[in-house]
């Protein structure tokens, strides 16, 4: 019988979704957290182990010897050893599709906040300040309509085409750099642009790229000195993308607009963190992918792969 461990599953499902799909295909256990010094201890004997941020190293898998199949319970794999696992010959499987609506929906919803703050002026109102105000109404933050101006996407993929779409709804004129350009002629006010282009002339800069070794950081003070003095930079893809210390002081400067992150470099930060005072930021911790519906999607994929990694023909596999 298959004995499949989930690592960390409490992220993945506090209690509103079932285990019930993994549990058909073998003796399922599944832990809330595990922390590092319990992996081994937790994993031992699994031929299936399920992980989402709990790391999965060469040293880990060396003292595993009946793990057969990894599962992440996520789009980005990094936190497991795929060139050790491909060396032992373990396939290594993401979910790679499920959080493109979420995502497109959170980058807005971080866009919206900034321009129109609705928060801001939520707290307001029931501090009392509508009540005690002179005029039928007032607002704290210049209020600014999204019709007509420029969305520049740094990755042009499902998120970023989806977001797009969103713009579009919007009225906004959408400009995209992209490595690999897929035909777009259906879209309105839209057109492929060179990177220095995009800085040059975005309004919001909105990043939707992989993370890899030749981007990491990329976002930095050479950047900055090509972008508007009112730009807005939205992340909702990888928070190493952006050079925090040179963002933080270009918000500082006024050299950017703001800054609208639900991903940072270290997750969690610290509680000192210098973007937690620096001006015009928005950050949320990394729940962009935590809508319910894209969670069960995510489920309904992490049992399908191991269904057809079971009957012999692995899926959505980023290392074998």
């Amino acid at each position: 019988m298959n004995k499949i461990v989930v690592l960390d599953g409490y992220t993945e499902n506090p209690g509103d979704l079932s285990w019930e799909g993994l549990e058909k295909l073998g003796e399922t256990t599944v832990y809330d957290r595990t922390p590092l010094h319990l992996i081994v201890e937790r994993a031992q004997g699994a031929n299936i182990i399920l992980t989402n941020k709990t790391p999965i190293t060469k040293e880990t898998l060396a003292q595993l010897p009946d793990l057969k199949y990894i599962g992440v319970l996520a789009t980005g794999y990094n936190v497991v050893d795929v060139e050790a696992a491909k060396q032992m010959n373990i396939p290594v499987c993401n979910i790679p599709t499920y959080g493109t609506d979420s995502v497109a929906q959170m980058c807005f919803a971080l866009i919206l906040e900034f321009y129109n703050r609705v928060g801001l002026h939520d707290e307001a109102v029931k501090k009392g300040e509508w009540s005690s105000s002179p005029d039928f109404c007032f607002w704290k933050s210049p209020l600014i309509e999204l019709k007509g101006k420029t969305i520049g996407f740094i990755g042009f993929g499902r998120i970023g085409q989806r977001a797009a779409d969103i713009a579009e709804a919007f009225g906004m004129n959408g400009i995209a750099y992209d490595l690999y350009p897929s035909d777009q002629n259906h879209r309105k006010n839209f057109k492929y642009v060179e990177q220095d282009e995009l800085f040059q002339t975005a309004d919001i800069i909105s990043l939707h790229c992989n993370l890899t070794a030749e981007n990491t950081g990329f976002i930095n003070k050479e950047a900055i000195t090509k972008m508007k003095n009112n730009v807005l930079i939205v992340n909702t893809s990888r928070g190493p993308l952006i050079n925090e210390s040179d963002v933080i002081q270009a918000l500082k400067d006024s050299e950017i607009g703001g800054l609208a992150a639900d991903v940072l470099t270290v997750e969690p930060p610290s509680e000192n963190h210098p973007l937690f005072t620096a001006p015009n930021t928005l950050i949320t911790p990394h729940i962009s992918w935590a809508t319910y519906e894209a969670r069960k999607r995510l489920m309904d994929i992490a049992v399908n792969n191991v269904e057809n990694y079971l009957a012999g023909k692995a899926v959505n596999v980023v290392a074998v």
